[in-house]
């Protein structure tokens, strides 16, 4: 018997893709892209593709387990393989799981209080229903502590929407109508894969790429034009780009007049960035940034792909914020293919209350929780006080390996008094200081509602194959837990389709005539805008996507910004009132060549890898067959004045801790830049992984991590861990 299943991957990239996977006798044996998905269009990218080596894996957790075993890795976690159960884990019931979580949820909260129970999850899966609703009326009626999930996109979303007032953005599919694209830290080719055909498409039709990156990614080296630029720069050089326009003329002044807030203001702004007192910051000749500049202005329809390592800076809000302006100066909005695309999360607009139920708190409580970043969790886990973390609950999520200071994060995670369960598909690095690690499903094995943050389709993922051993979904296992618990609450006995219908049921007027049923007859629907009146470019009558009938989507050709004045906010009374420049400033960060000297005088860019997905797929050989991995990428001048050579045995050090990796000396960085990329740490020399090197410093916007602003020194080492 052979069925194919419609499904939709939830894993954190903007393709949000359609699958189809088949299925004999109960078993998957293929997966593909969906042909019929207008972006998608029937490939997937090299890591979805082996994706039934992910639920197939031998290394799956599948049955309940109790640490029987200090906290910390075993030989078997060091070699990336799943611990056997007489080596550090005794299999268990899930009764006896909730049992114990419930009985030591319930002692934590008479003692200390619910606050001090902490939930840590992100995009581990970004299904709507898995992804946040049944955890988030979990913890919201235990009262537990809230975590602010800030840890990737908050800065840039933070500036994305002081300007444009909501995260909306040029369709994929018009790119095919652009003529000058800039990727602006966006790696197209290992993150966003589904968007380089429509390039390719515009390219044969003359459009020219050019990529703004401090790494020569796989889309740089593709490139007509790559301009490297200095890790947290962006935004001096998109100050030096208005300098330019404005000071040229090169702004679209009816657009201006009638669209935006603010311009007179910013016009003085940018007098004081001029591309000759911007180029040593950046990196980027001042003959070339007026090129771009000017190129970009005048160059129709020109679009900017911006992606978030922008925003991994000290200054990561306010550079989102000076790119989010160009489009709004030239007009470009104006144009099929023309604006930018950075998130298109906020057209979905699903029925997030029915989701969440934020009204939902204990009995008495007259105060929100407390809120933890999830960036600082090395400093909660170690310092929070009244109350302090008793208990840690992590899911779609694997913190020991993403957070910033390592190092003081495995600290809080050591504790011996830190009740922690992880509810996960592998034994993880978090999984190595958990009490109880509980089995979860993937994608194949539950139903979800699909949005997406890099197209405007919907989608509902089907369930392809019963769930494995005995793993749950996010959804089922805290409608469990709040049984245990004993909570009464209509709310948790809800199906999977009641929640798909309630996030549905929505104000959202785009929404409007999508329903379950449509979704599921349908596989994928566009969202239902409105008739924006835009035309397709003379130069040819084809269609926006698979749909002939698809006007294309244009948000603000004619205005209509979310922001409080209705116009793109060059000045931002918001942004006045967190004590910042209303309207955009560039900052030297401290930790920076650039800012206050140090004797670490190398920069650190903390990549993600391109194989992997954060830490997600980075244990299985299939996908690390793909990927080269404990690299240190430098610049052969830096190498040469330490006596480094390639293939050497370096240490990477800072006063926040020190990692052992492999120097390639090669030409993918500039003089005094250095790259490493993510892995989990105990598949890293010494089980430590480059956020030992990384700090917990929020950015400007968004109280989000800083990543890419790390300075570090290097030195051979004959040492290997």
């Amino acid at each position: 018997m052979k069925t194919v299943v419609h499904a939709a991957c939830p894993h954190d990239c903007p393709d949000a893709c359609g699958v189809l996977i088949t299925v004999e006798d109960g078993q998957a044996t293929k997966i593909q892209g969906d042909p019929e998905h207008p972006v998608t269009r029937g490939f997937l990218c090299a890591k979805v593709a082996k994706y039934l080596d992910r639920v197939y894996s031998p290394d799956r957790v599948l049955y309940p387990m109790r640490r029987i075993a200090a906290k910390g890795h075993s030989d078997a976690a060091s070699a990336g393989k799943s611990p056997a159960p007489t080596q550090a884990w005794q299999r268990i019931t899930w009764d006896e799981a909730l049992d114990e979580i419930a009985t030591r949820f319930r002692a934590i909260i008479t003692e200390f209080g619910s606050e001090a129970i902490l939930p840590y999850s992100y995009g581990g899966t970004l299904g709507a229903l898995n992804g946040a609703s049944m955890d988030r009326r979990f913890f919201g009626r235990l009262g537990a502590s809230q975590l602010e999930r800030a840890i990737c996109s908050a800065a840039g979303e933070a500036g994305l929407i002081s300007v444009l007032g909501a995260k909306l953005g040029t369709e994929p599919e018009q790119f095919v109508h652009s003529r000058y694209i800039i990727a602006w830290a966006s790696n197209i080719h290992g993150n966003n894969v589904h968007l380089w055909p429509f390039i390719e498409e515009a390219r044969r039709k003359g459009a020219k790429l050019v990529v703004i990156d401090p790494y020569r990614t796989r889309t740089a080296a593709c490139a007509d034009w790559y301009l490297p630029i200095n890790p947290g720069t962006d935004g001096a050089l998109a100050l030096a780009m208005m300098h330019v326009i404005i000071g040229e003329g090169l702004h679209d002044a009816d657009y201006v007049a009638k669209h935006t807030l603010g311009f007179d203001a910013l016009r003085e702004k940018v007098k004081a960035y001029p591309p000759e007192r911007v180029a040593p910051w950046t990196g980027i000749s001042a003959e070339d940034i007026r090129k771009l500049a000017r190129e970009y202005a005048t160059v129709r329809p020109s679009v900017i792909r911006l992606n978030y390592g922008v925003q991994r800076s000290e200054g990561g809000g306010m550079a989102t914020r000076a790119v989010a302006m160009l489009p709004c100066i030239i007009g470009s909005w104006k144009e099929v293919g023309g604006g930018l695309q950075m998130s298109t999360s906020g057209a979905f607009g699903l029925n997030k209350i029915a989701l969440t139920r934020p009204d939902l708190k204990p009995e008495g409580l007259q105060r929100p929780a407390r809120s933890v970043n999830m960036v600082e969790l090395g400093k909660a886990l170690n310092t929070l006080d009244d109350p302090p973390l008793k208990a840690l609950f992590v899911y779609s999520s694997n913190p020991a390996a993403v957070c910033p200071n390592h190092n003081e994060v495995i600290r809080g995670l050591e504790r011996p008094d830190l009740f922690t369960v992880v509810h996960e598909q592998f034994f993880t690095d978090t999984t190595d200081y958990a009490d109880i690690v509980l089995p979860a499903t993937t994608f194949f094995e539950h139903k979800d509602l699909q949005t997406a943050y890099g197209h405007y389709f919907v989608q509902v993922s089907d369930r392809a194959i019963e769930p494995l051993g005995e793993c749950r979904s996010n959804v089922e296992l805290f409608r469990a837990l709040a049984m245990r618990m004993g909570f009464d609450d209509p709310c948790f006995r809800e199906s999977i389709d009641e929640m798909i219908d309630g996030a549905l049921d929505s104000e959202n007027p785009w929404l409007k005539g999508i329903d379950r049923g449509r979704l599921q007859r349908e596989r994928q629907v566009r969202l239902n805008f409105a008739e924006t009146g835009a035309r397709l470019p003379a130069s040819g009558s084809q269609a926006i996507g698979a749909d002939a009938k698809a006007e294309p989507f244009l948000p603000f050709a004619h205005g209509g910004f979310r922001t409080p004045s209705g116009k793109a906010e060059l000045y931002s009374e918001a942004i006045k009132a967190q004590g910042l420049d209303p309207v955009v400033e560039f900052i030297v960060p401290q930790e920076s060549r650039h800012g206050k000297k140090t004797a670490f005088p190398l920069e650190l860019l903390a990549r993600k890898a391109d194989n992997f997905l954060n830490s997600s797929f980075s244990n299985l050989p299939s996908v690390q067959a793909m990927e080269e991995t404990n690299l240190l990428e430098m610049h052969s001048s830096d190498a040469r004045t330490r006596g480094i050579r390639d293939g050497d045995t370096v240490k990477v050090y800072n006063n926040r801790g020190e990692i052992f990796l492999r120097a390639r000396v090669d030409g993918a960085v500039q003089p005094g830049v250095v790259s490493a990329r993510l892995n989990w740490a105990k598949l890293t020399p010494g089980s430590r992984n480059i956020n030992v090197l990384t700090s917990e410093k929020l950015s400007d916007l968004g109280n989000s991590a800083t990543f890419y602003s790390v300075l570090v020194e290097v030195e051979s080492s004959k040492f290997i861990p």
